[in-house]
């Protein structure tokens, strides 16, 4: 765990010290876990109302280009179709290596004149320099230090919004928008990672607080820490790089070949062209020796992330691994999500858990445990 001392705060650190956020250290920084609700009310209330969430950990990087196209050139590096990404428009994409294995998960967004990506807190460094080495002869790779990133996410996200830029009515899952919010000039896209519709905000740092309060000024509004986000993520069926996805890990063994392009695939206008794409595309084509699958542990004790999972009650060898794992607070049962070899991903399918040196029944289920519910 980090020291205190070499911790790095968001520009939005006093304010969750304000709010009386228990900070903790998460991706280098000093975040707030919870505040004094606690996680289960933040967590229904993200549910129920709206939540307001500090994720200026992110990073946040333009890619702006110098000759040719920012799209096609981001093209080499992740399997996602961003050609035909229209402006206003945000796709969802994996960094992927030369094995095929998941360097980080990301968001592209098309602003017209540039693209903005969101990475995770933990690979924002790696990833600049990634982008850096493989695209700097034609792009400026440009790691916007100076912003905040908030996530403002339930069912009443849009008619909060809406009192301060009408025009987020308008907006759909995915689109992104250059907003006037309480005097800033922000990018705002229809998005989160919470399951619920909702929105991210990109804001000058110097300006994020003074939106917070304003926002925060609408009774339906609470502040929401790290952890209803991962209570939330997970009633989802959401990955969280470090857990459920690695360099170990594959597009296709983690469920998400979606985020390869039909233009991408075999047979695409554009087939390939990404690092791994050799193994990525076979494995779509015929199958991955294993699979990220939802399960439902049969009692009420969560079983975390590590655990080693079991074909049998009986058998001495695992053959697969939770990942993730806790307790579904909207649904009052336990849920995990793990590895399983192909032919034990069907939902259904009776695995065991080993749970403090006992064995825990585990049944595979489909994803995600909580209907998602965006706006179309």
């Amino acid at each position: 765990m980090a020291q205190a001392s070499t911790l790095k705060r968001t520009p939005l650190y006093a304010l969750h010290v304000r709010l009386g956020g228990r900070m903790t250290p998460f991706a280098g920084y000093e975040m707030p876990v919870q505040y004094p609700t606690g996680i289960i009310k933040e967590h229904t209330h993200t549910r129920t109302a709206a939540s307001l969430f500090d994720v200026s950990h992110m990073g946040q990087i333009a890619i702006r280009p110098r000759s040719g196209r920012a799209a096609l050139a981001l093209e080499t590096l992740v399997g996602a179709d961003i050609l035909a990404l229209a402006e206003g428009r945000q796709r969802y994409a994996l960094f992927t290596d030369a094995t095929g294995g998941i360097l980080d998960d990301l968001m592209v967004a098309n602003l017209g004149d540039h693209l903005r990506l969101v990475v995770n807190a933990a690979c924002k460094e790696a990833d600049a320099a990634h982008l850096t080495t493989y695209l700097s002869a034609t792009c400026n790779i440009d790691p916007l230090q100076d912003r905040a990133l908030l996530a403002l996410q339930g069912p009443a996200a849009e008619a909060v919004l809406a009192a301060l830029a009408p025009e987020v009515r308008s907006m759909r899952f995915m689109d992104v928008r250059v907003l006037r919010l309480s005097g800033a000039t922000c990018v705002v896209s229809r998005s989160g990672y919470t399951g619920e519709d909702g929105f991210e905000i990109s804001i000058a740092a110097a300006a994020a607080e003074a939106l917070c309060d304003a926002l925060l000024q609408d009774n339906t509004v609470r502040p929401a820490g790290l952890g209803a986000r991962d209570s939330l993520r997970l009633e989802a069926g959401l990955c969280l790089y470090g857990s459920d996805l690695d360099t170990r890990t594959t597009p296709a063994e983690a469920a998400l070949e979606w985020a390869i392009g039909k233009a991408r695939r075999t047979g695409g206008s554009r087939a390939g062209g990404f690092p791994g794409a050799e193994t990525v595309l076979r494995q779509i084509d015929h199958g991955a020796a294993r699979r990220r699958v939802g399960l439902r542990p049969q009692g009420r004790a969560p079983v975390r992330g590590g655990a080693a999972l079991f074909g049998a009650a009986d058998a001495a060898a695992p053959i697969g691994t939770v990942t993730s794992g806790g307790f579904a607070i909207s649904l009052g049962v336990p849920i995990a999500m793990g590895y399983v070899p192909s032919e034990a991903a069907k939902a259904g399918t009776e695995l065991f858990a080993e749970l403090r040196g006992a064995r825990q029944a585990m049944q595979v289920c489909d994803l995600p445990f909580v209907p998602l519910s965006y706006k179309r």
